[in-house]
Order: C-alpha cells, then sequence, then structure tokens
C-alpha cells in the first residue's frame, strides 16, 4: 500500500512545517493567528501526505494540504483573534466603568458625611 520511502517523505516535509512553526519569524509568542494557520498546516500537510501517498505523491500532496491547511488555520484564527480583541476592549471598558463607580460611591459617602455634619 505505502512504501516506506513515501511514508518518510510525507513525514519529512510535515517534520519540517513543524520545524517552521516552533521556531517563527519574529521571536517571542505566537498570537492567535499564527497558531491557527501553524496547526491549519500541519493537520493539511499530514491529511495531505496520506492522501498523496495513496496515489503516489506524498510530497505533492503534503505541500497542497500544507497550503491549503495554512489558509483555512489563518482564516479561523483570525476570526478568534478578532474576539479576542473586542473582549479585551469589552474588559477595558467594564473595568473604567467600574472604577468610576466607585468614585460615585465614595463621592456620595462624602457628600452624605458633609450634610450630616451641617
Amino acid at each position: 500500500m505505502f512504501s516506506s520511502e513515501k511514508i518518510a517523505k510525507g513525514m519529512a516535509v510535515a517534520a519540517v512545517a513543524g520545524a517552521l512553526m516552533l521556531t517563527g519569524c519574529a521571536g517571542g509568542p505566537l498570537s492567535t493567528r499564527e497558531k491557527g494557520a501553524g496547526i491549519g498546516a500541519l493537520g493539511g500537510a499530514a491529511a495531505g501526505g496520506i492522501v498523496g501517498a495513496a496515489v503516489g505523491h506524498p510530497g505533492a500532496g503534503a505541500a497542497i494540504g500544507g497550503a491549503l491547511g495554512l489558509g483555512a488555520g489563518a482564516l479561523v484564527g483570525d476570526q478568534l483573534q478578532g474576539q479576542e480583541n473586542t473582549n479585551y476592549r469589552q474588559q477595558q471598558q467594564i473595568n473604567r466603568n467600574q472604577a468610576e463607580l466607585n468614585r460615585n460611591q465614595q463621592d456620595i459617602q462624602r457628600l452624605q458625611r458633609q450634610g450630616s455634619e451641617y
């Protein structure tokens, strides 16, 4: 069914893709978009390598699958990162609102104390 040479080629392509994902280019932590792209690329390369090995072209299958997985993973990661950004902005607004409420409560208490003194 699968020759060991074909399986080895597919595994080599997946290993190179994995190494590229782990090392990254910019350094520092990966964004959600980058993680999605990397996971999609690895998953696509693995699936493409298996399908490609079945038809006698594991390298081409892995390359095509990796490219398609990269695109799909980047789209999903972009959506997730957009949600994270929105959640962060909303939490910041909630924190500002809470701080204002606390200041208003302190002002009310101060005014009540002043009113009882007169």
